[in-house]
C-alpha cells in the first residue's frame, strides 16, 4: 500500500469568496471544477504538482442539500461561522492505492468509504457519517480514484507548485503514531506545540508572486490564523 498526498482543500462560504482569497493570497486565478452531487457542493482547481492539486471547495446554494452531513466540516456551526469571515485551509487528502487496507488499520476511526462522482471522475472517500474534519482537519482524508491517471495531470496549471505541508501540534507523538499507521508520517512535518494549545497547519507554496504559506487554525479556534506573505 503507498499513500501520497493528494490534494490540499480551502473551504469558503461561496466560490467567488474563496476565489478571490487565493487570488489575494497566491496572485492567481483558479478555474471552475464542478459539482459533487452526492454532497451538495461544489470546486474550483488547480494542479500543485505532478499527481497532486489545490482546492476551493463551498456549499453549492443551487442544490438541495444531501441526505447526509456534507464533507470537509462544512455543515459545522463553527466551520461555517469561520469560513463566513474569510476561507481558511480546511485539511489534506491522502490518495491510496488499497482504501479499504487503509481503512481497517487506521488508529482511529476513519468513518466509512463513500463512492463519490463529478463529471467522468470517480472515486471512493474514506468519510466519517457526520462529515467531520478529522482530528479538526490535522489527520488527512483517504482517496482512492477509479482511473489509471491522476486527475491532476487534466487540471489547468498556474506555474504554483506546492513546497511542504507543516502542522503544528500540542501532541506530536499521537499525531504521528496516527499518521504511521496509514503511511503518511513522512508526507508532513510536525512541530510541537505547548499542551492545550490549538493545532494549525501551514501549507507553503512557489508562486508567481513568489514565496506563500496558506497558515489555518483549527476547526475549533474561534479564529483565522491570517495568510503569511
Amino acid at each position: 500500500m503507498s499513500t501520497h498526498i493528494d490534494h490540499l482543500v480551502v473551504g469558503a462560504e461561496s466560490l467567488s469568496q474563496g476565489v478571490d482569497y487565493v487570488r489575494s493570497c497566491m496572485g492567481v486565478d483558479i478555474p471552475y471544477g464542478g459539482t459533487h452531487e452526492k454532497m451538495g457542493t461544489h470546486n474550483h482547481l488547480m494542479k500543485i504538482g505532478k499527481e497532486l492539486f489545490f482546492e476551493i471547495i463551498a456549499i453549492n446554494p443551487d442544490m438541495d442539500p444531501p441526505d447526509r452531513p456534507r464533507w470537509f466540516g462544512l455543515d459545522d456551526p463553527a466551520v461555517r461561522q469561520q469560513i463566513a469571515q474569510q476561507p481558511r485551509l480546511l485539511t489534506w487528502v491522502v490518495n491510496t492505492n488499497n482504501l479499504k487496507k487503509l481503512m481497517q488499520q487506521t488508529l482511529l476511526s476513519f468513518g466509512n468509504i463513500e463512492p463519490i462522482t463529478r463529471g467522468k471522475l470517480s472515486w471512493d472517500f474514506g468519510l466519517p457519517d457526520d462529515g467531520s474534519l478529522i482530528a479538526a482537519g490535522m489527520l488527512p482524508y483517504p482517496i482512492q480514484w477509479h482511473s489509471d491517471k491522476h486527475p491532476a495531470t487534466e487540471m489547468v496549471d498556474l506555474n504554483c507548485r506546492f513546497l511542504s505541508l507543516k502542522i503544528y501540534h500540542p501532541y506530536p507523538e499521537w499525531l504521528q503514531s496516527a499518521l504511521a499507521t496509514i503511511g503518511a508520517q513522512k508526507l508532513v512535518k510536525i512541530i510541537p506545540l505547548p499542551k492545550n494549545a490549538l493545532p494549525y497547519m501551514a501549507a507553503s507554496f512557489n508562486t508567481p508572486t513568489g514565496l506563500k504559506t496558506l497558515k489555518s487554525y483549527s476547526a475549533t479556534a474561534g479564529g483565522v490564523c491570517p495568510t503569511m506573505r
